[in-house]
């Protein structure tokens, strides 16, 4: 089994990555042409004047060629939600396909452990693994090679777009990006490190709860349940403590995450509004760019969490195969009974 995590998803997931790929690359030029269309509509049908137009061959007055270019702006977001659609569909097929086929490698090694590990083994813990502590990583599986491509190509046919229209602008509109870029995973990385303690202790705390219950008639005779509810109530107490400073963190990285991204939509109506005022930029070309500059945020943030969902699950992957792994597990022939 592929202990490394992009190995594992590559290896067992290649052909539904490739489709994926595939699908995200149609978006692109799509998107592109849905930024543009809104500039000629402004520019072109509402402030062009009464002259006919020629599209596509025909002839047409201002008020048909204004509703042709809306209908075929409207035609184009209806293909871009339906391939966004299919890409997510198909990211959550490969997902659960992926999850399927990890918890079964992992307790087909489980049933390969000498009895001595066995009977060390804590049953709470190991089923916590395989199955509360495995959920989110499959849903991120289906994401680990289609988040990037998908929302990094977006944000630069974004971005590219904005430069196209007035390189200024388009450097306000990525001012802020080296700084989250710096600043945000170096706030994620205690929150790893929480995320770690929280799964040792859940897995404690179930294996606690497990073993409370297959000792229920030694508890009751022995008289030791107050015993036992001060040890749970440690045990919850510890893991308050845990996830509590874990939403503190990550609210406080959201809340710097949002302040940065309100900051450039000040620069843009200040220096877009000059270069309008000065004839450098037409109107159209601004409310276009306006409109980019604000869908960047979604790409930009989905990276963001991305990069924070990707060291968190790729610890967390490495942390779960570690314990099914060992050099004292048995051959696959003696549990499948191969000659």
């Amino acid at each position: 089994m592929e202990t490394g995590f992009l190995r594992f998803v590559w290896r067992y997931s290649w052909r539904w990555q490739l489709s994926i790929l595939a699908i995200t690359t149609g978006v692109f030029p799509l998107v592109y042409l849905s930024l543009e269309l809104p500039k000629i509509i402004i520019n072109d049908a509402i402030h062009g004047g009464d002259a006919p137009r020629a599209l596509l061959g025909f002839e047409l007055d201002r008020l048909a060629y204004l509703l042709t270019l809306c209908v075929a702006l409207l035609a184009l977001i209806g293909v871009v939600n339906a391939l966004k659609w299919r890409l997510n569909v198909t990211m959550g097929r490969t997902g659960e396909r992926m999850l399927r086929r990890l918890r079964y490698m992992l307790f087909e090694r489980m049933m390969r452990f000498p009895m001595a590990r066995f009977r060390a083994a804590r049953q709470g813990e190991l089923i916590q693994s395989m199955l509360g502590e495995l959920e989110p990583i499959g849903g991120f599986i289906g994401e680990v090679i289609a988040t990037p491509l998908f929302q990094g190509g977006l944000l630069a046919v974004y971005a590219g777009f904005i430069f196209v229209q007035d390189w200024r602008l388009g450097l306000a509109a990525v001012a802020m990006f080296p700084l989250q870029a710096w600043l945000i995973p170096r706030m994620q990385a205690r929150v790893i490190r929480l995320n770690r303690q929280r799964a040792v202790g859940a897995r404690d705390l179930a294996d606690f709860i497990g073993d409370s219950v297959a000792r229920i008639d030694d508890i009751i005779v022995d008289d030791a349940a107050r015993w036992r509810l001060a040890q749970l109530s440690a045990r919850l107490h510890r893991q308050g403590r845990i996830r509590l400073d874990l939403f503190r963190r990550k609210y406080a990285i959201k809340a710097v995450n949002n302040l940065l991204n309100q900051l450039p939509p000040f620069f843009f109506y200040a220096v877009g509004g000059w270069l309008v005022i000065g004839g450098r930029l037409d109107f159209g070309a601004l409310v276009a760019v306006l409109a980019a500059q604000k869908e960047m945020a979604s790409p930009w943030r989905e990276i963001l969490v991305y990069v924070q969902n990707w060291t968190d699950y790729r610890a967390r992957f490495g942390f779960v195969v570690e314990g099914f792994s060992g050099s004292d597990l048995l051959a696959p022939a003696r549990i499948v009974g191969a000659p």
